[in-house]
């Protein structure tokens, strides 16, 4: 506004101006994310043996005797033995694991900014008396 100001008495500002000024920012940043993860590691292990033995053994002893008399001597000695021996194993064996992971997150940034200014600024002053200058004002 650049016209004059008349505050009813015999006073008149030539030049004055008025205003203001508002403003305001805002600003939202937003970040989100999430990760996850799943491991599992399972082993299997197996082991077969066998074996096997067989033995015999035998052993004999004879003795026969006939004398001159007529008389007749005999003896036996006999040992037999056998063993048959078998065996078998079977081993089995598992093991395992399983793990998992998650995670989130979530981040939120925000600013908000506002400001006002207003200004007055009055260049001329009239009076009854005759005319005289202000400097420039504001506040």
């Amino acid at each position: 506004m650049s016209d004059g100001f008349d505050t009813g008495a015999d006073l008149d500002y030539g030049h004055y101006e008025a205003g203001g000024e508002s403003g305001e920012l805002e600003h939202l940043q937003s970040a989100s994310g999430s990760e996850s993860d799943y491991d599992s590691n399972f082993n299997v292990y197996e082991q077969d043996t066998e074996s096997a033995e067989s033995t015999d053994f035998q052993q004999g002893h004879s003795v026969q005797f006939d004398g001159a008399d007529g008389s007749h001597y005999e003896e036996q000695e006999f040992t037999n033995y056998s063993n048959d021996q078998f065996d078998s194993n079977h081993i089995f064996a598992a093991e395992g694991s399983e793990s998992s992971h998650a995670a989130e997150f979530s981040n939120l940034d925000a600013l908000r900014e506002s400001f006002q200014s207003e200004f007055a600024s009055g260049t001329e002053l009239h009076t009854d008396g005759g005319a005289g200058h202000l400097g420039v004002a504001s506040n």
